[in-house]
């Protein structure tokens, strides 16, 4: 799909404008990112009328620039609703109905409608095609049974994206269905599961005969696999997105930790060792930003190809160094997490206190290289999609899902 052209001072003053209109330091988040989506600079490579104006995707860094600029405001759109814009948003837009996309991408846009993704299961995590739960046609509906696993934020979603089986007398890829579940819907059971921050970000989800509409599905039906690519491809871009300014994010926080505490008992050998290691860190998070903007530029109506691989297995590991490292920089006062372990149902507020956040964020920063895919899943669609090496042998890839021995 052709872009529109449009200079930088174009796109600049279009922001003036939506800030002249609305802006974010005077009116709540809702409002002005309404306003925002209004303007079609939201998504600016979303079409017009869904939050964008058809632009090149590396265009939504000067939105971003100007509003930073103009406010002390800014809201980060992976804080607002990760999933819901990171993949919930290109997913309707690809695979859904122009109701759908008419009536779900601004509310995912301004954060009032929170999206989850119930994809893995107890028994398919890595192997997503091996689901088990059941969809079953009953009229106009259909009926879903099962499990999900490792599902962020469902106790604050209204709606998940579900892949489930509906033909198990077909290869698994082929017997799958994409869904939109209303998370409050009746048989829907939201239980938390707590990790090491004491945090329940991550939840399991028990389906129990939830009815879902058949108008809900994305898709046709048997499509759920390539519908779920579709959603992969853009969480592990998301995921993988670093920065979107130099010097930002964890590396940015860092920097600030170690103008803090560079001091903190420290020989002059030691200090130089340790600056050089955050040096190294730095110049790794902006080959990060600057791949992931690449990226995004090649991505055809925001959905990335199997590149975007790349960007989330290097962020992963790479997150986990950064705050490995503002722990050696704090030294000491690191050993103790001031927040505690009390267990608790987080919202989504930021973290403000860096201090703090960096240690939070050295105990959370585990599942980096876990949630969204593995950095081993990473490496095999790398090798295998991306240099073309060898798959690896799939015995089952050929017979019915039924007729696939399970333990």
């Amino acid at each position: 799909m052709a872009h529109v052209e449009m200079t930088e001072e174009e796109l600049r003053q279009r922001v003036r404008a939506l800030l002249e209109e609305a802006h974010p330091d005077k009116v709540d988040q809702f409002t002005f990112r309404g306003k925002q989506f209004d303007h079609g600079l939201a998504m600016v490579h979303f079409p017009e009328g869904l939050g964008g104006l058809g632009l090149n995707p590396k265009m939504q860094a000067i939105v971003n620039d100007e509003i930073r600029k103009h406010a002390k405001t800014f809201y980060e759109d992976l804080n607002v609703n990760p999933i819901g814009i990171g993949m919930g948003a290109p997913v309707v837009l690809t695979h859904g109905t122009e109701e759908m996309k008419n009536t779900l991408i601004k509310r995912i846009f301004t954060g009032e409608d929170i999206w989850c993704q119930l994809f893995s299961e107890p028994g398919a995590g890595s192997d997503v095609a091996g689901l088990s739960s059941r969809a079953v046609r009953d009229g106009d509906d259909w009926v879903v049974n099962g499990q999900k696993v490792w599902t962020t934020l469902a106790h604050i979603s209204k709606w998940g994206m579900l892949v489930s089986r509906t033909n198990p007398d077909v290869p698994k890829h082929k017997g799958m269905s994409y869904f939109l579940l209303d998370m409050e819907a009746p048989g829907v059971d939201v239980q938390p599961l707590y990790q090491i921050t004491g945090e329940a970000e991550f939840n399991e989800v028990f389906l129990n005969d939830v009815r879902i509409p058949n108008e809900r599905m994305l898709g046709e039906e048997g499509d759920g696999w390539k519908v779920a690519i579709t959603t992969l491809m853009n969480e592990r871009s998301a995921l993988g997105g670093g920065s979107g300014r130099k010097g930002g994010g964890p590396v940015g926080i860092l920097m600030n930790l170690w103008k803090n505490h560079q001091a903190a008992g420290r020989s002059a050998a030691a200090k130089a060792v340790l600056r050089d290691e955050i040096t190294q860190l730095y110049i790794k998070s902006e080959l990060l930003r600057l791949t992931s903007q690449r990226a995004r530029a090649a991505a055809k109506q925001g959905n990335p190809g199997p590149e975007g691989s790349v960007g989330k297995l290097a962020q992963s590991e790479l997150y986990k160094k950064v705050w490995e490292c503002g722990q050696e920089v704090i030294g000491a006062d690191s050993l103790v997490f001031e927040a505690g372990y009390e267990l608790r149902r987080p919202a989504m507020e930021e973290k403000q206190d860096s201090l703090a956040y960096a240690k939070y964020q050295f105990l959370r920063s585990r599942a980096n290289s876990i949630e969204g895919g593995t950095s081993e899943i990473m490496r095999n669609i790398l090798g295998e999609r991306v240099l073309g090496l060898p798959g690896e042998p799939r015995v089952d890839k050929d017979i019915a899902w039924k007729d696939v021995p399970r333990g």
